[in-house]
């Protein structure tokens, strides 16, 4: 990750941390007075895709989806396999083979 990329998620994580909402002009101050100048629109866009989301909740719970989804996933990959299986039909089911 480029040092700019790193730059406006620190800020983020400092903004959220201290319980201030984050902004694009508030991701921009923080960077500037690290010595780092991020372009406006990339403040921009890193503040919309967090708006209305708890950054602290979405780090508590960083592993805690994945468990669960992973064994939803591998619960219904065998069904489907079955019902693949079940709707193909061999060669001896049709009345010839391959050494007919």
């Amino acid at each position: 990750m480029a040092t700019v990329e790193l730059a406006a998620t620190y800020a983020a994580l400092i903004l959220a941390d201290d319980g201030i909402e984050i902004t694009s002009d508030k991701i921009v101050s923080l960077t500037s007075a690290a010595a780092v100048e991020v372009e406006p629109i990339w403040a921009t866009l890193l503040a919309k895709a967090l708006e209305g989301k708890d950054v602290r909740e979405l780090l508590l719970n960083v592993g805690a989806g994945g468990g669960a989804a992973s064994a939803v996933a591998a619960e219904e990959a065998p069904k489907e396999e079955e019902k693949k299986e079940e709707k193909e039909e061999s060669d001896d089911d049709m009345g010839f083979g391959l050494f007919d």
